[in-house]
């Protein structure tokens, strides 16, 4: 994969730089920097090189048309004091306003352009429509540096068509993801443990599939661990169920079993009276959750401490440890403490850790601990998802 090296001197030189600043906003303010400050190492190097710098990203969801909530004006801000350099904000991705502050760089000025999904262009599933946009904006530099790793599973006109107009390569986000990555998949440090959470099975088949293949245990929670006790012949009362993917699931659990690997799911779940952080709750075995006081009517929101205690021994004599989705509803303290206390075991652990991204980024951080607590933090759960999963990401196949 080609690297910053491979563009030569950037002096003088104008660099639109990719990245992913989609961050978690609460009525315009910033929940979660994460992903602006993994941003800030290639936007150093490149300042340093005396390059002209031009940020561009997206944030949520907008329907190719602007919308204030998801402008990305405050991110310039909180880059800025980050940086500890002004960051321009320009209020349009394309336009007069943004080629005239795009003319006035000098070298070493960062510019930040609105959301790149307030032009229709960028997401665009006509090929035609992705490189028209994607040429407007080639347009405003000389070379391309992609290290928004958190899209590069997209194929995007910001993300492989710019890639393909201009010289590219990949930013140290990008390339860094990459490396870590293949440490999970290539040859990974055993015993390899991956503790997968989050809501629903249906998101993880793939990666449970090819992961089947490489890992030594599998540890589940969240919400889809009630598909798989329910494939099992459990009741899960009101708990998040797939019942469409109660084959599937069975079938990972005889294909674990015939290639020797644990697939452990709890022993015990917080189940509560209904989905609210003041709901009435207690903690019930797995397999007798109808049982608890709130009968049919009970939701599983965590699982129990005999099961966090059990996964953490696991997770603190593993050499590698791979963590995707938290172990319940975080968000609601009283819902926490699984997730919490994987996330400990993590840090305690003398082996290679990976948090996946996503919801488990921002659970770790939510609950206290510091990102150099963990050996690596990703910047994008769906990447990384695929990655693992053995499939083709067009934003890095693009930089080959």
């Amino acid at each position: 994969m080609r690297t910053i090296e491979s563009l030569g001197s950037l002096t003088s030189r104008t660099v639109i730089v990719r990245c992913d600043l989609n961050v978690p906003l609460s009525d315009g303010v910033i929940t979660d920097d994460g992903r602006i400050r993994a941003s800030l190492t290639t936007i150093r190097e490149l300042r340093d090189a005396g390059a002209k710098v031009v940020l561009v990203s997206h944030l949520g969801r907008p329907k190719g048309e602007p919308e204030e909530r998801f402008s990305l004006k405050p991110v310039a801000a909180r880059m800025a004091e980050l940086l500890g350099a002004p960051v321009q904000f320009v209020a349009e991705t394309v336009g007069d306003k943004a080629q005239a502050a795009i003319a006035g760089l000098n070298d070493g000025d960062v510019v930040l352009l609105e959301n790149l999904r307030f032009n229709p262009g960028e997401t665009s599933k006509d090929a035609a429509e992705r490189r028209a946009f994607a040429s407007q904006l080639a347009a405003y530099g000389d070379v391309f540096v992609s290290d928004g790793f958190g899209v590069v599973h997209r194929a995007q006109a910001s993300v492989t068509d710019l890639a393909e107009l201009l010289p590219s390569a990949a930013g140290r986000l990008v390339a860094g993801e990459l490396e870590v990555l293949r440490k999970l998949t290539d040859d990974p440090a055993r015993p390899y443990t991956v503790v997968l959470g989050g809501s629903k099975v249906s998101d993880k088949l793939g990666v449970i599939a090819h992961l089947l293949e490489r890992v030594d245990t599998l540890l589940i929670g969240g919400g889809m661990l009630f598909t798989f006790l329910a494939a099992q012949g459990h009741s899960v009362a009101a708990s998040l169920l797939e019942a469409d993917q109660l084959d599937t699931v069975r079938g990972y659990l005889a294909k674990a079993e015939q290639r020797g690997v644990r697939i452990l799911l709890p022993t015990d779940i917080v189940v509560a009276e209904a989905f609210a952080a003041d709901a009435a709750h207690e903690t019930v075995a797995a397999d007798a959750i109808e049982s608890s006081s709130f009968g049919a009517a009970g939701i599983g929101l965590d699982i129990g401490p005999e099961t966090a205690a059990a996964f953490a021994a696991i997770i603190t004599d593993s050499a590698t440890v791979f963590w995707n989705g938290p172990m319940g509803v975080f968000e609601m303290d009283a819902f926490a403490a699984g997730t919490r206390t994987v996330a400990r075991a993590l840090t305690e652990t003398n082996g290679f850790t990976v948090v996946g991204g996503g919801d488990s980024a921002a659970a770790v951080r939510a609950l206290g601990f510091a990102d150099d607590q963990f050996g690596h933090i990703s910047t994008g759960g769906g990447a990384s998802l695929e990655f693992l999963e053995g499939k083709t990401l067009p934003g890095l196949e693009v930089l080959a």
